[in-house]
């Protein structure tokens, strides 16, 4: 296995891209609908508050990063402060998370390009695959151009946004938000879950931060800057969507593209389509880093499969990681392809997960940030805010308890093998 460091190439303005391009992904497409669908105009109280808490949430992961930036991210705060197994089991479940994950995001930018130029589901896998290939080459070529073409994915999502927002002001009316909350106070608390979808994506970057050129800098500053415009992007989308109750009319999944078409016209829905597959790109990318990061980290320390841990010899990129990813990718676009799975469902499996790897980091926040009364305080903020959403994510829980049981049998396995070894050399 190669075992050359992964180079140092990020600078702040690429780390704030990274970080917005991970968080502001498929979510800002799809969950505003789907939140105002299970919970009215009550699911405004929901977006508030996953808007006061991204901070926090972003914060967590960001002070970590700066004090020991690692290419293990999240398994490696929780090395940490819990030791190896535990590290390498959250390291595991995000692992485990983008390879479905990152095809959902490609699926929902695809789609939104399909609906809004009317061509078929065969266009939404060939578009998808198509946006999961530039994730790998981008990621196999290195973070320096990972960076700058996030700078110019994220400023032109950041537009498009801020143009449809105000586009749709006009077409705001009273009328939508009322009855407020037609589904009970339990419907709030099942879209703050759903929106947990959103706001995922700051402990991708940490997968990252062994690249940062000055990671005090660029975790902290970086992070807060990011946490700001995606939460108040996230909010006013939301509204926008409710308001104009684009939810009922377009269908809760492509609620953006009526909010884009009434402002733009004949060209809205083609503007629509393509925000939503840049949308969903710069999630791909990010994601796609942290991931072949992670896998070259657990690979690095004995945890995965030592071809994981594989680097290119002229990019210096873990091309284990992203071979990895590549295979999963396939085998998760042939499956909804077949129509043997849908996208609904999908969507769910990596949910439990993800929150699972946020509270590890936060758990492991709580610990290793001692010496800082406000870093540990917003460490407990973060934890308890997630620990109150994870039992909305239901039946989805059972895909940890399979990569725990995946986990420990491969571990049980090993153990045996070595002993075997061992006693018969």
């Amino acid at each position: 296995m190669d075992t050359h460091n992964l180079k140092g190439t990020i600078g702040l303005p690429q780390a704030i891209a990274l970080y917005i391009g991970a968080v502001l992904g498929s979510g800002v497409l799809i969950v505003p609908g789907l939140a105002a669908e299970i919970a009215g105009p009550a699911s405004l109280l929901a977006w508030g508050l996953m808007t006061l808490l991204v901070l926090p949430l972003a914060l967590t992961m960001g002070l970590l990063s700066a004090k020991f930036p690692n290419a293990g991210g999240v398994s490696h705060f929780v090395t940490l402060a819990f030791g190896p197994q535990a590290g390498s089991l959250v390291g595991w479940f995000f692992l485990m998370s983008v390879p479905i994950g990152a095809p959902v995001a490609a699926l929902t930018g695809a789609g939104y390009m399909t609906v809004a130029m009317g061509w078929g589901d065969s266009a939404r896998v060939a578009l998808a695959a198509g946006m999961l290939a530039i994730g790998l080459l981008t990621n196999l070529i290195g973070m320096k151009v990972v960076g700058q073409v996030q700078i110019a994915v994220v400023l032109a999502i950041v537009s498009v946004l801020v143009l449809a927002i105000i586009g749709a002001v006009p077409h705001i009316d009273s009328v939508n938000f009322t009855p407020f909350m037609p589904h009970g106070w339990v419907s709030v608390g099942r879209s703050a879950a759903l929106m947990f979808w959103c706001f995922i994506g700051w402990e991708a970057v940490s997968h990252l931060s062994e690249e940062f050129l000055d990671p005090q800098r660029a975790a902290i500053k970086g992070v807060t800057i990011a946490a700001v415009i995606v939460g108040v992007l996230y909010f006013l989308t939301a509204l926008a969507t409710v308001g104009t109750h684009s939810y009922h009319t377009a269908g809760s999944d492509a609620s953006l593209v009526l909010v884009i078409s009434k402002l733009l016209g004949p060209w809205g829905a083609l503007v629509a389509g393509l925000t939503g597959v840049f949308i969903c790109t710069a999630t791909i990318i990010a994601y796609t880093g942290a991931t072949s990061r992670l896998a070259y980290a657990l690979a690095r320390k004995g945890d995965a499969p030592r071809w994981m841990g594989i680097l290119s010899k002229r990019f210096g990129t873990p091309t284990g990681g992203i071979g990895f990813l590549a295979l999963c990718f396939g085998a998760v676009l042939s499956l909804y392809g077949s129509g043997l799975i849908s996208l609904t469902t999908l969507i769910q499996f990596p949910n439990a997960t993800f929150i699972l790897t946020y509270l590890g980091g936060c758990a492991a926040g709580i610990r290793l940030l001692k010496g800082s009364r406000w870093g540990v305080g917003i460490c407990w903020l973060s934890f308890l805010s997630t620990a109150v959403i994870f039992p909305f994510v239901g039946w989805a829980v059972l895909y940890p308890l399979v990569i725990i049981a995946g986990f420990w049998i491969t571990r049980l396995l090993r153990d045996k093998s070595t002993i075997y070894h061992k006693f018969h050399i």
